[in-house]
């Protein structure tokens, strides 16, 4: 599985994100594409995968999410 990686500086702040190789290669369909082209195409990949992931993910009751919901 590709993973993409998040650098940080030393006070947590998000500074970049690390694309794999694979990944880059599938996104970028032409040479040329454009930031906007790339910009969706992992935009895609990211929800995908966020969704692969939420169909792995057991449900919450109704009563477990509405405490989730008080925490957060």
């Amino acid at each position: 599985m590709l993973e993409l990686e998040y650098l940080t500086d030393k006070s947590g702040q998000l500074k970049a994100v690390v694309i794999p190789i694979e990944l880059w290669k599938q996104l970028l369909l032409e040479d040329d594409a454009s930031v906007e082209e790339l910009s969706e195409a992992l935009e895609d990949y990211c929800l995908s995968k966020a969704m692969d992931e939420a169909k792995e993910t057991p449900l919450l009751s109704r009563e477990e999410a509405l405490a989730y919901l008080e925490r957060v």
